[in-house]
């Protein structure tokens, strides 16, 4: 792991692994994205002189995985130096609560930064008879893998909705999996939270395979004010190939660590990925790079921020107590 990056250390070589998701979601994207921002390997071009901005000395890369869940074991265990994560599943982690409840609370997480919203696409095959979630009883849907931040998602979501995983016939599969099955005629419906467009939804909405159920009204507003990191949304028109605009909900993605990962680093990250030079790498590396801004930085984020991310916070009048 990763423990310091200074001035006094340009010269040498660090790496620092950024766990993502699968290949056909957003965080995979989004974390090499992160990853271009912040790498400033030695020999780079100075940011003064049009070069990198980014942590001298540092090389990031972002790693596939099976989602938060996954993500934020790997970080407590220190098979990744920082990760991508859901925001509920964050809250989860660090209380002790939710899918953590026989668990010990992950006291040793910590935030950078709060990224962007991920929407909850409820996809279904055209043909598969599926107009609303009640529908889904009895038919073939994947909820994700486990480790995945959707899986748990799914539960909570069929749960609002008085469904269970026992209602229907609940299959565990990636979404590249799930893509293959739809297309196949295999699969009925997967859910995937994901800020649009996700790849393997544009797959499938190039065909004209799928549409996207959904997810509003009376209970899904009762379900919102019972879990605050939840909120109303929508998937616009046009996201998708011939997909009109659908309303659902939204999470968001948070940027984490653990606590034992120097605050020298964290701080290092932190203005390497607010530095105003790297703001064109965000705003054309990727549709969701567009929403991740410094003013909402902290929107969400109700675990502790990391030393170094806060020390940078105060240091830019962010946070001012």
């Amino acid at each position: 792991m990763v423990l310091y990056l200074g001035s006094a250390v340009a010269q040498n070589v660090y790496f620092l692994r950024i766990g993502t998701g699968s290949t056909a979601g957003t965080y995979y994207p989004i974390g090499t994205l992160l990853a271009s921002v912040i790498s400033n390997p030695p020999g780079s071009r100075s940011c003064e002189d049009g070069g990198s901005c980014g942590v001298p000395g540092l090389i990031a890369t972002a790693q596939t995985t099976h989602g938060s869940v996954d993500n934020i074991y790997g970080v407590t265990r220190g098979y990744f130096d920082t990760a991508l994560a859901q925001s509920d599943t964050v809250v989860a982690a660090y209380n002790g609560t939710g899918i953590y409840d026989d668990k010990e609370p992950i006291t040793s997480l910590r935030v950078i930064a709060n990224l962007y919203p991920e929407d909850v696409h409820l996809v279904v095959r055209r043909d598969a008879g599926i107009k609303n979630i009640r529908d889904l009883k009895g038919k073939k849907v994947s909820i994700d893998v486990p480790g995945s931040g959707t899986r748990e998602n799914a539960k909570e979501i069929l749960k609002a909705y008085g469904l269970s995983v026992k209602d229907i016939d609940a299959i565990s599969a990636s979404p590249d999996k799930s893509v293959t099955l739809i297309k196949a005629d295999k699969l009925d419906a997967f859910f995937l939270v994901a800020g649009y467009p996700v790849t393997a939804v544009s797959e499938l909405a190039d065909v004209g395979k799928i549409e996207l159920i959904p997810i509003s009204g009376k209970i899904a507003e009762k379900f919102v004010a019972g879990h605050g990191y939840y909120s109303v949304s929508q998937i616009p028109a046009g996201t998708y190939r011939d997909l009109d605009t659908v309303p659902t909900l939204a999470v968001s993605t948070q940027w984490i660590v653990s606590e034992n990962v120097s605050e020298e680093l964290v701080y290092e990250i932190s203005r390497a990925l607010w530095h105003p030079k790297n703001r064109h790498l965000l705003d054309r590396g990727h549709a969701k790079g567009l929403l991740i801004h410094l003013d909402t930085a902290l929107k969400g984020v109700s675990t502790p921020l990391h030393p170094g991310a806060e020390r940078y916070y105060k240091e830019i009048g962010i946070i001012t107590d």
